[in-house]
């Protein structure tokens, strides 16, 4: 069994991930993180040697379609509809995501 969690791991945690905590937050997320930890623990505990492995939880259903390929979208047809476009260079402006 793992050491407890405590007040000093939440602390150097929200350390690392940059986050200023109040008094409350510590106390508070130091138990639902041991909480979590312990609920962790109990899941590792389960024997699942005889269970086999899967990529996903439905794995008797085909959930995925075949990869047909198929022909792109001209420039012309991509470029249609987008603003400022210049269609000669192939590209089109966008509104600033970052920084803007």
């Amino acid at each position: 069994m793992a050491a407890a969690l405590t007040l000093a791991d939440v602390e150097r945690i929200a350390a690392l991930a940059h986050l200023e905590l109040t008094a409350e937050e510590k106390v508070l997320f130091t138990r639902q993180l041991a909480d979590i930890l312990a609920y962790a623990q109990q899941v590792q505990a389960i024997d699942t040697s005889g269970v086999p492995a899967t990529a996903h939880v439905h794995a008797r259903q085909q959930t995925e379609r075949e990869d047909e390929p198929h022909d792109s979208l001209s420039l012309a047809d991509a470029l249609g509809n987008a603003p400022d476009a210049v269609p000669d260079a192939g590209l089109f402006r966008v509104s600033r995501a970052i920084g803007g």
